[in-house]
């Protein structure tokens, strides 16, 4: 019975009704779609950290990570294919990459520029390197024994096109120097403006020949679905000998990463804070005059004997079928705003020290939806508590006189 007639009383007043459900559609709406466009940050991000530069896990000699940025030579991998055998049996995998890098400096004939070089297996590396963009000639190949793909950064810094030649001039794992002639095939933009200003590629062999070494320094993996990081990590773990070996994902390689991830939730957190208080606002202040219009009502039902207790559960059943209408209306137009959004695409500019824009859309997630749907409905039925035990207060008589008016 309370249902039925908190149901013909929420469409009694038809404006203030239409207006308070607006103010909780509009809210879910923003909920979803704010949720949405950061989750796709998220996701473009990682996807671009993952394709142009790191993959989605590597393996390495244990203390790698931690010393051979200073001096890469004293952990090589001097025997990988047994264990890239063993990796590529995981079913979550699907390529397993050869890497070895190095320091050195690279001239143009004029200027000498410090870099790092990758050696890498030049058709694996097409394949994981979706995101990285070949802004001028074309993708290094396995058919370049001598050919090298260097940074726009760099090509800007020594005035390099393709076509032209180099050296590149490096210290070998045994203290040596050794020199080799390269030539540009092309030059490539990756996500990362730092990245772009001192990194080149060059075949495998020859990396291996101007080092004197067959040793490589990483086993980067290739997963089919991005999802399984976490998973394959953990078989990792188990497998590998943690002494002679270790693993990061690509979430513990990217630093930047958990950082700007950190950031955005901070920021949407307050962003959900903010639109809570505006539905909470909204809703309380057109229930409020809805109660106060009410009030004589309200004193013939506790004359006749109900408590204020049941004034108050009748008021928060109606207030729980408006936020249930609203949050309902809102998540239906909210999916419907993602995917037209999503279809349509969100053109952004490069994010902070990077150079590639991307197109932004809006990612559905069950979890955004849900919390979505019940801050709508919770604010609203939360709304009417204030203003209905204030006019439960009331003296009877003095609500009784407002049927008078």
């Amino acid at each position: 019975m309370m249902f039925k007639l908190a149901f013909r009383n929420i469409f009694r007043q038809h404006v203030r009704t239409a207006i308070t459900l607006a103010a909780i559609v509009f809210g879910v709406v923003g909920l979803i779609l704010g949720g949405g466009f950061v989750r796709d940050i998220f996701f473009q991000l990682g996807e671009a950290l993952i394709h142009s530069q790191s993959g989605h896990l590597q393996v390495v000699k244990t203390g790698y990570f931690t010393y051979g940025s200073r001096s890469p030579e004293k952990f090589l991998i001097t025997d990988a294919q047994p264990l890239k055998r063993e990796l590529a049996k995981i079913p979550e995998i699907q390529e397993v990459l050869e890497r070895v890098s190095f320091t050195g400096l690279l001239n143009n004939g004029k200027t000498d520029w410090p870099i790092v070089a990758d050696g890498v297996e030049p058709d694996s590396e097409a394949r994981l390197g979706s995101f990285m963009q070949i802004v001028e000639g074309r993708q290094l190949s396995q058919k370049d024994n001598f050919g090298v793909t260097v940074g726009q950064g760099v090509a800007k810094a020594l005035n390099l096109k393709p076509g032209d030649r180099v050296s590149l001039l490096v210290n070998t794992p045994e203290g040596a120097l050794n020199t080799m002639e390269l030539d540009i095939v092309g030059i490539f933009q990756s996500f990362s403006k730092d990245y772009d200003a001192r990194f080149i590629r060059l075949p495998l062999p020859a990396a291996h020949e101007l080092l004197g070494s067959q040793g490589i320094n990483s086993l980067v993996i290739s997963l089919k679905q991005t999802s399984d990081t976490e998973v394959v990590s953990a078989k990792l773990k188990a497998t590998l000998n943690q002494e002679q070996y270790e693993s990061r994902t690509w979430v513990q390689l990217n630093d930047f990463y958990e950082k700007t991830v950190a950031l955005y939730k901070q920021q949407f957190g307050f962003l959900q804070l903010i639109i809570l208080i505006m539905v909470l606002l909204s809703v309380a202040n057109s229930v409020s005059m809805s109660i106060f219009e009410r009030t004589g009502e309200f004193g013939t039902i506790m004359a006749t004997g109900s408590r204020p207790l049941d004034v108050i559960k009748m008021l928060a059943t109606e207030s729980a079928m408006l936020g249930l209408i609203g949050s309902v209306l809102g998540v239906v137009f909210g999916i419907a705003a993602a995917l037209l959004i999503s279809k349509i695409g969100i053109p952004m500019p490069p994010p902070p020290n990077a150079n590639l824009g991307y197109m932004a859309t809006i990612q559905l997630s069950a979890i955004d939806i849900f919390i979505s749907f019940m801050i709508g409905f919770v604010a609203t039925t939360v709304a009417c508590i204030w203003p209905g035990m204030r006019v439960t207060k009331l003296p009877v008589i003095d609500a009784l006189r407002q049927n008078q008016i």
